[in-house]
């Protein structure tokens, strides 16, 4: 495991506030739709807006870094892990009985920390 830095500490609470922005964001939408919508639909919507909002700000905000291809490239692989891991934990948190409007709570919780992981080294190196 890597030495831990200020720099490592600062990334991760800047992490933390571009994630809940985007999670803020994400779970807006999601609710926002799901009276219209099903809760696929909802879900799906409400992760590509906070997708574009979060790439930006992880690139210019969290890693201070300049976006190019390689870099949209590898956070776009990350995120798709990230959608599929909370597409099915959302359908299982459902599917276990607990409320659409309740689900992407333990969702977030799991998948936040995984994704700082992948976003990092794609983004950072």
């Amino acid at each position: 495991m890597g030495k831990i830095t200020k720099t490592t500490i600062s990334e991760a609470l800047r992490f933390c506030i571009v994630g809940t922005t985007a999670v803020a964001i994400q779970y807006g939408v999601y609710l926002l739709l799901l009276t219209a919508t099903g809760h696929n639909t909802a879900f799906v919507v409400g992760y590509l807006v906070s997708f574009v909002f979060n790439f930006f700000s992880t690139v210019f905000f969290t890693f201070k870094t300049n976006p190019n291809l390689r870099k949209a490239l590898g956070f776009a692989l990350s995120h798709v892990v990230n959608f599929v891991l909370q597409w099915a934990l959302l359908l299982l948190f459902i599917h276990l009985g607990v409320p659409k409007s309740l689900a992407m709570i333990p969702v977030f919780a799991i998948c936040v920390p995984t994704n700082f992981l992948l976003v990092r080294h794609f983004v950072k190196g």
